[in-house]
């Protein structure tokens, strides 16, 4: 009974590093070549090689994120400007998610579906936060040691779930 238990969770383990390896496959298809695919390939080698270098490439991937979510609006590869003609911020966190929406709401429903799912990314932070979103990661709010590897991997797989609809 032991040995079964052991190779089923050898599968489920597989399985696991089969769709993430799955996942990298699809960010790299769809990422912008010269921008961001090279940058990939590094995390790809450095998390094969050092599988808890998660809290180390887990702000990278909240950027990639916000540069392929940004990259299906109209903020995308442009300067904003106010009414005086100064440059604006580009819209970040929340208000970016939201922004997407509004704008491929009627074209792209799949699209806007997982956004509205990956909304828990830019949550508020607050003190029982391990990593599982943006502000923790990008903003320095919990420590890396609290960060899990499984929080890493679902941002990948989520981003690679995204990836399709980029418009690079």
């Amino acid at each position: 009974m032991g040995c079964e238990i052991q190779i089923c969770d050898k599968r489920s383990i597989l399985a696991m590093n089969n769709s993430l390896t799955d996942s990298f496959e699809e960010i790299i298809l769809h990422s912008h070549f010269l921008n961001w695919t090279p940058d990939w390939g590094v995390v790809i080698d450095i998390y094969e090689a050092f599988p808890n270098s998660f809290s180390v490439l887990s702000p990278f991937a909240y950027s990639y994120l916000e540069e392929l979510i940004r990259s299906t609006t109209s903020e995308y590869g442009v300067e904003i400007y106010d009414e005086k003609g100064r440059v604006k911020q580009h819209k970040v966190g929340m208000p970016l998610i939201k922004l997407a929406i509004k704008e491929n709401k009627q074209n792209k429903p799949e699209f806007v579906a997982i956004l509205e799912e990956i909304k828990r990314y830019y949550l508020i932070s607050n003190r029982s936060d391990e990593g599982d979103n943006r502000h923790s990661v990008a903003h320095g709010y919990m420590h890396p040691r609290f960060w899990t590897k499984e929080s890493f991997e679902r941002l990948i797989y989520d981003i690679a779930r995204l990836s399709k609809f980029a418009g690079f």
